[in-house]
């Protein structure tokens, strides 16, 4: 079964392939904390750079998008205040003008986003402070590393598909999962795709292991 999953994150799990797409820089030198009252994470990967940068992030509170990201958050001895009830940058925009309104809070981001919170916040009046911290590139494949064919193949974000394309053509014969709806916007219109029953990596797999048990007993 493994062989036919190729799993396309920065991290490898097993049953699958791992065939990442991305590596990560570091692009912040330093931030000061002091003004704010809250910290904005929507990325396991914004923690574990905030962290290398300055470590003094963890005396801050946390809104986090994730159940991994707020994993993370508390597992380096930060605090989480927020999670939104669903997993996308709007929905805890949407949490941010209902209960954190009158908070300074900083954004600690990757530098392209999928959501631009901080315009969505503008037109609600409420200022969000934003530091780019991390910044994703494409890892560069030659043709020996394309799926095989009838390969299904997971997407867990906007990038992972960007650069997926930029290295391998799409066949006819793969089937697409995607860790979510917003993820699933990024994908070609000619792409079968399968959405993962919640976004977890986890999930993703889940969803690929009934694809390829479905088209097996065709």
């Amino acid at each position: 079964m493994s062989k036919l999953i190729y799993l396309l994150s920065p991290i490898a799990v097993k049953d699958t392939i791992h065939l990442p797409m991305i590596t990560f820089r570091i692009l912040a030198v330093d931030i000061d904390f002091s003004e704010y009252d809250l910290l904005m994470f929507t990325s396991k990967q914004a923690v574990q750079s905030i962290e290398q940068i300055n470590t003094d992030w963890k005396t801050v509170p946390c809104l986090a998008i994730g159940e991994s990201t707020a994993k993370r958050i508390m597992s380096l001895g930060g605090k989480v205040v927020h999670q939104p009830q669903n997993f996308y940058g709007q929905s805890l925009s949407q949490d941010i003008v209902t209960l954190f309104k009158s908070k300074k809070i900083l954004y600690l981001r990757p530098k392209e986003v999928s959501f631009d919170s901080r315009v969505y916040l503008a037109t609600q009046d409420i200022v969000l402070g934003e530091q780019i911290i991390y910044e994703t590139s494409c890892r560069s494949y030659t043709g020996a590393k394309k799926p095989s064919k009838h390969a299904i193949i997971i997407f867990t974000s906007p990038s992972t598909i960007r650069c997926f394309f930029k290295n391998f053509d799409w066949d006819e014969s793969y089937t697409a999962v995607v860790i979510g709806e917003a993820t699933k916007k990024h994908l070609p219109a000619y792409v079968c795709v399968e959405v993962a029953s919640s976004p977890h990596i986890e999930a993703c797999i889940a969803k690929a292991k009934e694809v390829l048990l479905s088209s097996n007993s065709k």
